[in-house]
């Protein structure tokens, strides 16, 4: 048995002495695959090349993506003949690295610093920033001192080097002072593929985002989809599958969605055309959105790219990035005034000095209060990466941005921020490891005693403007959000038909009579949303071409917390000639007398002839072909006059009525199917007089 324990630690210590060992490219190390040899060689020179030119572009700030990815499919070429190459394992390393999985490139530099710590000058650079991913901090430290001290050309990367070296200094404290929330993947949103760039709407039941999954299109040279836009609601806690955004607002090349305004009717995106980065703006008709339109050459301008835009809770401002081209990347954050007649934004200025450092700045996004300042950043207090700042506007100038924490913060990227109005969830886009695959969608949770809502979350929202309100429906305040705000959405509909009606909408400051905000329901769905201050008593008119105007008060104490009132605003239809489908009326088969089931429809019909006294209707009963036309006719005729009844005995006069059997005449689908047959048996009210 010691033999065998012996054999066996002999076998172990040569198989590991193999392992360890650095396999140089060299002929006489591959006699018997002379072919692959040569091929290996040659690929690692083309390698080689794109290599070289990725790394150029990284410390420019610049996209070194596709570069890292050709380098690699090369350097995989030569892996397959030779693993234990320790600089191979080491630029595979990198070039995973550099990607939006940099968590794989883990086994390749560990190898390759095992194999030979000097095979490469960028050894301890890239060891040392796999170290601060995998949260080993001093480690890293250790390693980017020691690139420093060893290679000469250590001066060029300084800037680079310094900031590592601060992340892993001031990581430790982030991490040991963690925010009180819950960081959770969105799995039914997030796929293998990168997803991005979410935006929501103020009460977080719908989301916008960008991805590159499969799309129809064609890859680019290294097999990657161009960005789409997509989108999906929120219904009963649970995402749905999202889908493309409907309408022209998608293209070929990469659309990134930037940020929906408060009332969701329009977005902010940026995309690359003819080699320059420009901002687009994009609006919601019905369920399309618009071809995006290029902003104005004070934003987008024809020297700089600019991307990360941000609408301000105004309505006036626009906050965004823009890369001057000095190679310190999109470092300042401007922000334009908008001409309030001709709608154009007035030249750029920067929004704050407290806002810009030496690397990347931007994504941005401005709360719905005009108060707060959400700001990624790859400088300011970074624990690596892009992190998520917060200033807050105060004494008129913004504060210096402060590090939102782990665990919304990690060594990853961490970027994208997108909060709903009540302050209690964000969604964020982050590449840590643990997700789906690149870039993820996460959902932020802060911690504190839940709300109960006056009325449940629906899907989502179309309309909005900045700011809170409330009605006799606000609940008591929660403490962990300290939010002056209620949301009021709902959607327009039909009184009878329960269907969507685009409205216009009118608030109004009640005390001095001045009007806050007129906008319109969304034409496909009837939805809305909007947010006013507390404070202040509201009227809102609710108009719509051929319907009856309504009108509400809210009152809206000061002080009021948080609340989210969801309202369905029923409209009635008064236009003379409208015929009006009354598809949940219901008769005993063969009969007309009415069953039970009918009652809720026929006296929202009694409602609207209370409600408009001058109302006259016709009421057409309408069956299938079955049976002969003679009884057909009898019991259309029969059902109409039973309606009429009802209605006559809910105290609507008879004289303001007429009934009219139609038989089997006027059929609106195929009485060749039992649906076609359901669709034709039908009560009708036709508007004769308002």
């Amino acid at each position: 048995m010691k033999i065998y324990k012996l054999l066996t630690l002999a076998l172990g210590i040569m198989s590991f002495s193999t392992f360890a060992q650095n396999v140089e490219f060299k002929a006489g190390n591959f006699k018997d695959n002379k072919d692959e040899f040569k091929a290996a060689v040659a690929a690692i020179k083309e390698g080689d090349e794109v290599f070289e030119l990725a790394n150029q572009d990284l410390f420019k700030n610049v996209d070194a993506r596709v570069n890292f990815k050709k380098a690699l499919a090369k350097f995989e070429i030569a892996q397959k003949l030779n693993p234990n190459n320790a600089e191979n394992n080491l630029k595979i390393g990198v070039c995973l690295y550099n990607s939006t999985n940099p968590h794989k490139s883990f086994p390749y530099i560990e190898k390759a610093y095992e194999l030979d710590k000097a095979c490469h000058d960028f050894m301890d650079y890239y060891y040392g920033a796999m170290m601060q991913l995998k949260g080993e901090y001093a480690t890293a430290s250790k390693h980017f001192k020691a690139f420093q001290v060893n290679y000469k050309r250590a001066d060029d990367y300084a800037s680079f080097v310094q900031q590592r070296i601060k992340e892993n200094g001031r990581a430790p404290g982030i991490q040991k002072e963690a925010v009180r929330c819950w960081v959770d993947n969105v799995k039914e949103i997030n796929s293998k593929y990168d997803d991005i760039a979410p935006s929501i709407t103020t009460d977080g039941a719908e989301i916008i985002f960008s991805s590159n999954r499969p799309n129809g299109h064609d890859p680019d040279e290294v097999g990657d989809y161009d960005y789409d836009i997509y989108t999906t609601s929120l219904n009963d806690g649970t995402w749905g599958k999202p889908v493309k955004a409907k309408g022209a607002v998608n293209s070929n090349s990469d659309d990134v969605s930037n940020n929906l305004y408060f009332d969701g009717t329009k977005m902010l995106l940026h995309r690359e055309v003819d080699g320059q980065t420009d901002l687009f703006e994009s609006n919601l008709t019905g369920a399309n959105w618009s071809n995006p339109t290029k902003l104005h050459g004070n934003i987008s301008s024809k020297k700089y790219d600019e991307k990360y835009g941000a609408y301000g809770s105004d309505d006036v401002k626009l906050f965004f990035s823009r890369n001057t081209q000095t190679g310190a990347g999109y470092n300042i954050i401007f922000s334009g005034l908008r001409d309030a007649v001709r709608m154009d934004y007035g030249v750029a200025a920067p929004a704050s000095n407290n806002f810009n450092s030496k690397f990347d700045d931007g994504p941005v996004y401005q709360a719905i209060n005009g108060e707060v300042m959400y700001i990624c950043s790859k400088g300011q207090g970074s624990m690596g990466g892009y992190d998520i700042f917060k200033s807050v506007y105060e004494t008129g100038k913004w504060t210096d941005p402060v590090n939102m924490g782990y665990p919304i913060n990690t060594p990853y990227d961490d970027f994208f921020f997108a909060i709903t109005a009540n302050n209690k969830f964000a969604y964020i886009a982050s590449n840590r490891e643990g997700g789906e695959g690149g870039f993820d969608i996460y959902k932020v949770t802060f911690w504190g005693p839940e709300k109960e809502f006056a009325i449940e979350t629906e899907d989502y929202l179309l309309a909005s403007i900045a700011n809170p309100i409330s009605d006799n429906q606000i609940e008591g305040s929660v403490d962990v959000n300290k939010v002056s705000m209620t949301v009021f959405k709902g959607k327009t509909i039909d009184h009878l038909t329960r269907k969507s009606v685009e409205a216009e909408l009118e608030i109004v400051d009640n005390k001095t009579g001045n009007i806050i905000k007129t906008f319109k329901s969304n034409s496909a769905t009837g939805k809305f949303l909007i947010s006013l201050e507390a404070g202040k008593n509201y009227g809102i008119a609710v108009k719509a071409d051929g319907y009856l105007f309504h009108s509400e008060n809210f009152d809206i104490p000061d002080g009021s917390a948080y609340n989210l009132v969801n309202k369905t605003i029923e409209l009635k239809n008064i236009k003379v000639g409208s015929i009006i489908a009354l598809r949940n009326i219901f008769f005993d088969t063969g009969k007309s007398t009415l069953r039970p089931e009918s009652n809720a429809e026929l006296d929202r019909l009694v409602k609207l002839m209370k409600d408009v006294s001058n109302l006259k209707i016709e009421i057409g009963g309408h069956t299938d072909n079955q049976g002969s036309a003679k009884m057909n006719q009898k019991l259309s005729e029969d059902r109409a006059k039973a309606v009429m009844n009802y209605l006559v005995g809910k105290g609507i006069a008879g004289s303001r009525m007429t009934y009219k059997g139609y038989g089997m005449d006027k059929p609106v689908a195929s009485n060749s199917t039992s649906d076609g047959r359901q669709q034709n048996r039908r009560t009708e009210m036709k508007i004769t007089g308002n």
